[in-house]
């Protein structure tokens, strides 16, 4: 219990130290103001393929399943709109009042069932040819810490960018993003992340949308693309949007508390009231149509703020409607607020009923006349294949590479060698010229050579854990946007490991079997070298496994813990006679192979028995340990597998 507690604390440690910093921001407004009308970007002008969006009584269902009975609740009633290109649509209203759930139908994120009503692009039906047409830059930056601004586009357009393409092409292109965005001056700065120092907040959001813009899209959708910035980045951010669009793609983003700048930038709007539309139609207008149905600011008011005290259903120091006025006092009394001012439900049952009796109608008019549109537009969007950006091949070598330039600096912590090389050195002279040729000094060193055993199924498997529950928002996003295959992310992901997991084992080794004096010979060596790395790859087997399946570190690291601590009791040290009907879990355990392999290794020219273990052949050991490095990695893969299907459910 003690080996295993310290082995813990050792696998456990790295992930739980990380130093923190944050970078200075430039705050003058009037110079950014400058800067956002004066300095505009010029983007990507080449011919991008013209797509007109257009949604007619959106509406979406979840059903929210009990102890006893299910629920199904509206999320989205009959939302509709259009969107077409060189225009800014912003999604308004109060949090969850659906707007990132109609962001992400828009978007082909969310395919079910529980959606009806109808989404076109060019008056087609969404299709897997859309995933290379579309950007979608989520809520969170999710971003690789450790790569640099230059790095990151760069690998997005290798990625991405059509075949036909060179690899110095889509370099070029990934630098023509970077100036187009302003990018220039921290391209060769590590984005950085919570625990790593790296670039701004608005850096950050502007490599995202750089992420998605790098291919030229058609559609260009943004959850919340100024959340957590300060309103001169925020300004800049939306500008580079109405920038975006001016070149001939159509731009979606939600928005919620915008300022009265940012909110005169959009062209479009649409307000949403707990899952309902309450306005659709010209931003500038809005003020005017609630205006025309008896809803007016009575003092000075941001227009966003104005809008959302009605999606809110909050009518202080706004007018109250007349019908509203005569329909509360109509109603009982106890329907009033303590100010005289009717409750939030009727105003939103107000609201809703004077849309649709008054503009919804023509709406609906206006969208159901065809586009004017060629064949050949339409046909191009109802395409089903879909188009990669490289070959499995290239997809694979893009992302071997992207993994060791990210991973290689928690590799070579100074913390990790030194936690590795200082339990190298202790184990060096607690076993310090241990002596094979008596009974005793064998004992002692099969006693090493087990602890070498659990060191090193234990120290990958708790390190391997957290990969893909780390990776997934990441997965989620790169495989939504059909930037690789998932074969070749997963072996991309698992290979890229090996070089890194081979280097700190030769060094321990290094250490241990020389101050030890294990048998001194290079063949001993080098296969005892091999058994070890046979060990930590089937243990980090296990621990891809295990966490792909739960994808919750909570639950994989308790899994991890009783799974690890089985086979190291099983693992041929602690008990000799294991009982009949529980003996198969010693076969599990890659403690016990690795064990009985190391033995063979020191002592089977000397012995063929040393401390109750047979040291025959190997094959057998040998054989399960490799069945186990492919096995574990298979069912792995297929968790991934499975999550990724039922993301797309």
């Amino acid at each position: 219990m003690v080996t295993a507690s310290l082995i813990f604390t050792f696998s456990v440690l790295p992930f739980l130290q990380k130093s923190s910093s944050s970078m200075s921001r430039v705050t003058n407004n009037n110079a950014e103001d400058v800067e956002a009308r004066t300095c505009k970007m010029k983007f990507q002008t080449e011919p991008t393929l013209p797509i007109y969006l257009k949604f007619t009584d959106v509406t979406y269902k979840v059903i929210i399943k009990g102890m006893t009975s299910c629920e199904e609740r509206d999320i989205l009633n009959g939302i509709t709109g259009a969107v077409n290109p060189g225009e800014v649509l912003a999604l308004m209203g109060p949090s969850g009042s659906g707007k990132t759930t109609l962001l992400n139908l828009l978007g082909g994120r969310l395919i079910q069932s529980t959606v009806s009503g109808s989404i076109t692009y060019n008056d087609q039906p969404y299709s897997k040819f859309l995933k290379s047409r579309i950007g979608f830059v989520t809520q969170d930056d999710v971003l690789f810490p450790h790569l640099t601004v230059k790095e990151t586009l760069t690998y997005a357009a290798r990625l991405r960018l059509p075949k036909v393409l060179t690899r110095q092409q889509k370099e070029k292109r990934a630098v023509d993003v970077i100036y187009e965005l302003g990018l220039e001056r921290c391209q060769d700065t590590m984005i950085g992340g919570s625990f790593v120092r790296g670039v701004s907040g608005g850096e950050r959001k502007r490599v995202c949308i750089g992420n998605e813009i790098i291919i030229n899209p058609s559609l260009l959708f943004l959850d919340e693309p100024t959340s957590g910035l300060d309103s001169t980045t925020a300004l800049r951010t939306i500008q580079t949007l109405q920038d975006i669009a001016e070149v001939g793609k159509t731009v979606i983003t939600t928005i919620h508390q915008p300022s009265s700048r940012l909110f005169h930038k959009f062209d479009k709007l649409i307000l949403l009231g707990k899952g309902s539309l309450l306005y659709f139609g010209k931003a500038s207008e809005a003020i005017v149509y609630f205006s025309s149905i008896g809803c007016s600011p009575l003092i000075a008011m941001n227009p966003a703020e104005f809008l959302l005290d009605l999606a809110n259903g909050n009518l202080t120091d706004i007018s109250v409607p007349s019908e509203l006025e005569d329909k509360v006092q109509m109603e009982n009394s106890e329907t009033e607020t303590g100010n005289g001012k009717p409750p939030p439900a009727v105003v939103h049952e107000y609201l809703v009923e004077a849309y649709e009796s008054r503009v919804a109608d023509t709406e609906k008019k206006k969208l159901m006349a065809p586009l004017p549109l060629d064949e050949e537009l339409k046909s191009k969007v109802s395409s089903s294949k879909r188009q990669w950006g490289a070959s499995w091949w290239q997809q694979y070598c893009i992302l071997f590479c992207r993994g060791i330039k990210e991973r290689k600096h928690d590799y070579f912590s100074w913390l990790r060698i030194t936690q590795v090389l200082s339990t190298a050195i202790i184990l060096g002279l607690l076993w310090w010229q241990s002596d094979s040729k008596t009974i005793r000094g064998r004992q002692d060193q099969a006693g090493l050579l087990f602890f070498i055993a659990v060191f090193w199924g234990f120290f990958p498997v708790f390190t391997a854990i957290f990969t893909f529950p780390q990776e997934r928002a990441m997965l989620g996003k790169e495989r939504a946007a059909d930037m690789y295959r998932l074969s070749a992310y997963f072996l991309a992901r698992t290979t890229s490991d090996l070089p890194l997991d081979l280097i700190l084992p030769v060094l321990f080794l290094l250490v241990v079997y020389f101050m030890a004096g294990l048998k001194l010979s290079a063949s001993h060596f080098f296969l005892s070298m091999l058994t070890v790395f046979l060990c930590i790859v089937a243990a980090q087997g296990l621990g891809l496994a295990i966490g792909a399946t739960l994808m919750d570190l909570k639950r994989a690291t308790t899994l991890a813990s009783v799974t690890v601590m089985t086979f190291m009791l099983a693992g041929g040290y602690f008990v000799k006679k294991v009982p009949v009907f529980i003996s198969w879990i010693r076969y599990m355990s890659f403690n016990y192979h690795t064990y009985k392999l190391l033995l063979k290794v020191q002592y089977q020219d000397i012995m063929p028995t040393i401390n109750g273990i047979k040291t025959d052949s190997g094959l057998k050991e040998v054989g399960a340990l490799v069945a186990m490095i492919f096995g574990y990695r298979f069912l792995a893969y297929l968790s991934l597998r499975k999550m990724q299907l039922h993301c797309e459910a």
